[in-house]
């Protein structure tokens, strides 16, 4: 009887061994049900759309990109020369853009960008009018407030551009003397 006893306890124990354990999932942060999460995803965009100024970044501003605005746009508004003195309203119509761009980007003070927009809508106000005088007249008075002129590349005196970053690096100012 100690025997079968014995060997009823060792079968007892082996079964015991290869048994199923029964498994707990671990408690961790991320363990909830569905309507919590949609609660906490609402509350979370709710916060982020409170924060309007995260939207609001308007980029780096400094000397080097004002002055890049100007020289590109600048030279682009400077090139309309023959077409106002031409009274192509067509062609100044075009470079639209290059007056927003200029304004926007190539001047920094507020007074003169109030300005220099206000200019640019007497430009404007010329082309939809169809008046070549008033067009010469608004385009003179853009240029010399703005200070804006023609840059003429001239080898002799020097290079154009140092770097493809220089804003002069795909124009016709933008030249380089190679021996």
């Amino acid at each position: 009887m100690k025997f079968t006893l014995a060997l009823v306890a060792a079968f007892a124990a082996s079964a015991n061994a290869f048994a199923p354990a029964s498994v707990e999932r671990a408690s961790t942060s991320l363990a909830m049900d569905r309507r919590t999460a949609a609660t906490q995803i609402a509350s979370a965009a709710a916060v982020l759309s409170g924060l309007p100024s995260l939207a609001l970044a308007d980029g780096a501003r400094s000397a080097a990109t004002e002055e890049r605005a100007r020289g590109i746009y600048g030279q682009r508004i400077a090139a309309l020369e023959s077409a106002v003195n031409a009274g192509d309203f067509g062609a100044v119509a075009a470079e639209k853009n290059a007056f927003i761009l200029y304004n926007s980007g190539g001047i920094s003070d507020k007074a003169k960008k109030a300005a220099a927009v206000k200019d640019t809508n007497a430009i404007f106000a010329a082309i939809r009018a169809k008046d070549a005088g008033a067009l010469k007249s608004a385009y003179s008075t853009y240029k010399s407030t703005n200070g804006i002129k023609a840059i003429k590349a001239d080898v002799s005196t020097g290079q154009g551009y140092s770097s493809d970053y220089d804003y002069k690096t795909r124009t016709a100012a933008g030249t380089i003397y190679v021996r």
